[in-house]
C-alpha cells in the first residue's frame, strides 16, 4: 500500500483503516483553504482505488484542535460572488465524496471543531468527540455575516432536526461534547487518550457491518412540526420572526440561513445545495460580512500581548471594593481560575458581594451549564476580608471603588504602605485621569487603569489605560490578566475620558440637544437602533446613570472645552437635583418601576421601550432650545449623533490616545455597541469615504456650530484619498 507524501495531511494505516490527520505545517490551528483541496482529492482517489483500505478516520495532527473553520484570508481574497459560489460548490463535491462513499468514515474530534471543520465531520458517517474541555462543536459563520457554505445548512437539519439545527446556525453557539451526544450531533464521547483507538475500532465495525448507525428521528412535537409542510412552515415563520426581532433586519446572514435550510427541506438536496452556494456568494460580498470579518481579525490580533508575556504570572490577585464592579470583577476572575481576595471596609458589603457571586454561579447550575461541585470549587477561590492581611504579598490589585478622586488616592496611599514594591495597582475608572490618581504614588510606574464595563461578566471589552510613567512590566501584567479573564483588551494612553468614555460623551450630548430641539425621546432611541446601535442614546443615559453622566460631562467640558459637551448643563443638573438618576433610582428620562401605567393608552403613545417620565419631559421642555433651520430628516439626525462619535474617535487617533484604528474600532463596538455591521468608526469612515464625511460635517458645522468641526486627520485623509484600514 503506497501513500502519497502530502503537505497538509499526515497519512497512516492501521488494521486496514486509513487515518487522515489534518495538519497545516504553517499554522498553529487547522483551517480549510484552497491549497488543501488538491491534496484532499488525491487522498479520496487513493481510497477509491485501494481495496486494502476498508474504512477511514479523519483526525487532527494538532494536539488540541480539529479544524477551527475556513481560512478567513481565503474568504477576504474573493473578488466576485462567482468566485465564492465556485469554491462552495467545489467543497460540496469534495464532501459528497466522503458522504456517499461505500467505505465508512469516522470523524475523530479533539478540540474545536467549527465551521468548515464541523462540515467535514457532518459528511462523515460517524462522529466521535473527546470529553476535553477544549472540545466544542459549532457553525459560527453567522457571526461573520456568512452562512455555512460547505453543506452545513443541508446536512445538519437532517442529522439533528430542523429546530436544533436552526438554533445552532442562527446563534453561532458552541456545543460541548455531552450535549452534542444528547442531541445527536456526535455518536459517542471518549477520553482524548483513547480517541484514535476507538475511532479505528468503530471504523472497522462499520466496515464489517457489525455496527449499525443510529440516527435521530422526529418524535412527538418535533414529528408534528417537522414531518409535514404546514408544521415546517410554522417553524420557519417563527424563526424568521425571532431573527427580525433580535436583529431588526440589520443582519442579512440569519435570513439567508433560513432560506437555504428551507430550500433543502422543502425542495430536496439538489436545490438546497445550489441555494446554499448561491447565498454564500451573496453574503461574502456584503458590507456587513466584510465589517464583521474585520472585527474578528481585530479581536484575533489583540489576543497577543503587545508588551510580551510577563516574567511572573500571579496565581492570585486582589480586588478592593465590594460594590457592583468589584463583585463582577471577582466573579470573572474565579470563573477563569484566578484566585481572588476581595477587600472592603464593610462586612455587610462583602456579604452582598458573596451573595452576588454565588447567585451568578448558581444560575449556571440551574441552567445545567455547570455542576454543583464545580460551583462550590469555583466559589472557594474567592476570599473576602476587611483588613490588609496577605495584601503585603499581592502581585496585582484592582481597585473598584466609587468614582471619587480623593477616595481612590487615599486607597492607593494606604495600599502602598503594605504592598510589595513591584505590585501593580490598577484603578477601575471610566473617566478619572490615571495620572491624577497616581499623583500620590511613590511608585507611579506601577499604576495604571483597568476600565471594565458593566455588567463585567457580560461585557467583553477591557480598556487598559497607561500613563507616560507606567512601565511596560506593569502594562504586560495587566494585559495578561485581562486576556486570562477572557476579555478583549485594548490599551490606550491616559487622557480625559480615555477613549471609550470620551467618544461616548459627544454621542449622548448630541442626542440630548436633539431632544431639546423638540424631537420625541422614543424617536431618538428608535432611529439610532435603526442605525444599528443595540440601545438608544436616551436609554443609554439612564443606564449609565444621569448623576454619573453629569460628573463626566463637567470633567470633560473642563478638560476639552464646550465642543465635547455642548448641551445646556441645566438639563441634566435639574434631572439629578430631582433624583432622576436613571434606572437605578427608578426614574430618569423614562420610568422604571414595575407597576403598570394607569393610562391604558400609554403603550400606544410610548412606542417601544419604557414610558417617558412626565417630570423629565417637563424639564426637557423648560430647557428647550431653538431649532436652527428646518426640522432634520431621520437620516440627518442619525448622522448628527453618530458622526460626532466618529469624529471624536478620529481625534483620539490624532492625539495618540489610541495607537491604531483597530483598537478604535474594537473599543467602540465591544465597549459601546457601535454597529458591528459597520465594523467600527474607522471602518465606517473608509466605507463612506473621508471626503463624504468631511462634506457632511462642514454642512453641520455651518448650521449647528463648532461642535461639528472635523478632525484634522480626516481632512488630511480626504485630501490624500486615504483609508484608515489600508
Amino acid at each position: 500500500m503506497s501513500l502519497p507524501n502530502l503537505k497538509y495531511f499526515n497519512l497512516s494505516v492501521k488494521d486496514n483503516v486509513l487515518i487522515i490527520a489534518f495538519d497545516d505545517p504553517e499554522e498553529k490551528v487547522n483551517t480549510l483553504n484552497l491549497k488543501m483541496t488538491d491534496e484532499f482529492h488525491k487522498i479520496m482517489d487513493v481510497i477509491d482505488n485501494d481495496d486494502n483500505i476498508k474504512a477511514i478516520v479523519f483526525t487532527s495532527g494538532k494536539p488540541d484542535n480539529f479544524i477551527v473553520g475556513a481560512d478567513i484570508k481565503m474568504i477576504k481574497e474573493f473578488k466576485t460572488k462567482e468566485d465564492v459560489v465556485k469554491t462552495s460548490r467545489e467543497g460540496h463535491e469534495l464532501f459528497k465524496r466522503i458522504e456517499k462513499h461505500k467505505k465508512p468514515s469516522v470523524a475523530a474530534i479533539n478540540g474545536p471543531c467549527l465551521g468548515g471543520g464541523l462540515e467535514v465531520a457532518l459528511s462523515c458517517h460517524y462522529r466521535l468527540a473527546t470529553d476535553s474541555s477544549k472540545t466544542i462543536l459549532g457553525l459560527p459563520e453567522v457571526m461573520l455575516g456568512l452562512l455555512p457554505g460547505g453543506g452545513g445548512t443541508q446536512r445538519l437539519p437532517k442529522l439533528i432536526g430542523i429546530q436544533k439545527a436552526l438554533d445552532m446556525m442562527l446563534t453561532g453557539k458552541n456545543i460541548k461534547p455531552a450535549k452534542a451526544k444528547k442531541m445527536g450531533l456526535v455518536d459517542d464521547v471518549v477520553c482524548p487518550e483513547s480517541l484514535e483507538a476507538v475511532a479505528v475500532q468503530v471504523a472497522q465495525k462499520l466496515a464489517s457491518g457489525t455496527m449499525k448507525l443510529k440516527r435521530w428521528k422526529a418524535k412527538g412535537k418535533d414529528k408534528v412540526l417537522e414531518d409535514n409542510f404546514a408544521g415546517r412552515a410554522l417553524v420557519f415563520n417563527q424563526a424568521k420572526s425571532m431573527v427580525l426581532k433580535k436583529t431588526g433586519g440589520l443582519y442579512p446572514a440569519p435570513l439567508k440561513i433560513l432560506e437555504a435550510v428551507k430550500a433543502g427541506v422543502n425542495s430536496g438536496p439538489k436545490k438546497g445545495y445550489e441555494t446554499e452556494a448561491d447565498l454564500f456568494g451573496d453574503l461574502a460580498m456584503t458590507r456587513e460580512s466584510k465589517s464583521l470579518i474585520s472585527l474578528f481579525e481585530g479581536q484575533t490580533s489583540l489576543k497577543k500581548n503587545r508588551y510580551g508575556s510577563p516574567e511572573n504570572k500571579p496565581d492570585w490577585i486582589g480586588v478592593i471594593g465590594g460594590g457592583l464592579m468589584g463583585s463582577g470583577i471577582s466573579l470573572v476572575n474565579i470563573q477563569k481560575g484566578i484566585k481572588t481576595r476581595l477587600k472592603d471596609l464593610s462586612q455587610e458589603s462583602l456579604g452582598k458581594s458573596e451573595k452576588y457571586v454565588w447567585g451568578a454561579l448558581n444560575k449556571r447550575v440551574k441552567r445545567r451549564a455547570m455542576s454543583s461541585f464545580e460551583r462550590d470549587k469555583i466559589f472557594s477561590s474567592l476570599t473576602t476580608q476587611t483588613d490588609w492581611t496577605v495584601f503585603e504579598k499581592c502581585p496585582l490589585v484592582i481597585e473598584a471603588v466609587f468614582e471619587d478622586l480623593s477616595l481612590k488616592q487615599h486607597i492607593l496611599e494606604e495600599f502602598e504602605k503594605i504592598a510589595p514594591e513591584d505590585c501593580v495597582f490598577a484603578s477601575n475608572t471610566s473617566a478619572l485621569p490615571i495620572k491624577q490618581i497616581a499623583a500620590v504614588s511613590k511608585r507611579p510606574e506601577n499604576v495604571l487603569g483597568m476600565h471594565y464595563f458593566s455588567p463585567v461578566e457580560k461585557m467583553p471589552l477591557l480598556e487598559i489605560i497607561v500613563t507616560d510613567k507606567t512601565s511596560d512590566r506593569a502594562a504586560s501584567l495587566a494585559v495578561e490578566m485581562g486576556m486570562k479573564q477572557g476579555k478583549t483588551v485594548i490599551v490606550v494612553n491616559d487622557g480625559p475620558g480615555f477613549y471609550t468614555t470620551r467618544i461616548l460623551a459627544p454621542l449622548t450630548d448630541e442626542a440630548a440637544i436633539i431632544a431639546l430641539e423638540g424631537t420625541d425621546l422614543h424617536h431618538i432611541n428608535n432611529i439610532m437602533k435603526d442605525f444599528g446601535f443595540p440601545v438608544g442614546p436616551i436609554t443609554l443615559c439612564d443606564e449609565v446613570g444621569l448623576d454619573v453622566a453629569m460628573h463626566i460631562a463637567k470633567d470633560l467640558k473642563k478638560a476639552l472645552g464646550e465642543r465635547i459637551c455642548s448641551a445646556p448643563s441645566e438639563l441634566i443638573d435639574d434631572l439629578v437635583k430631582n433624583n432622576m438618576n436613571g434606572r437605578k433610582s427608578g426614574k430618569g428620562f423614562f420610568l422604571y418601576n414595575e407597576k403598570k401605567s394607569s393610562n391604558p393608552l400609554s403603550k400606544i403613545f410610548q412606542g417601544s421601550g419604557k414610558e417617558i417620565n412626565p417630570a423629565a419631559l417637563k424639564i426637557v421642555r423648560e430647557n428647550r432650545i431653538e431649532l436652527r433651520g428646518p426640522q432634520s430628516s431621520d437620516e440627518e439626525l442619525q448622522k448628527r449623533i453618530a458622526y460626532r462619535m466618529i469624529n471624536e474617535s478620529a481625534l483620539c487617533l490624532q492625539e495618540n490616545i489610541i495607537k491604531n484604528p483597530i483598537d478604535g474600532d474594537i473599543g467602540a463596538v465591544f465597549g459601546l455597541g457601535f454597529p458591528p455591521t459597520f465594523g467600527g468608526p474607522f471602518r465606517y469612515l473608509d466605507l463612506v469615504g473621508a471626503q463624504s464625511f468631511l462634506n457632511d460635517m462642514k454642512k453641520f458645522e455651518d448650521r449647528y456650530g463648532e461642535r461639528f468641526k472635523v478632525a484634522t486627520i480626516i481632512e488630511d485623509y480626504a485630501k490624500e484619498n486615504k483609508k484608515f484600514h489600508g
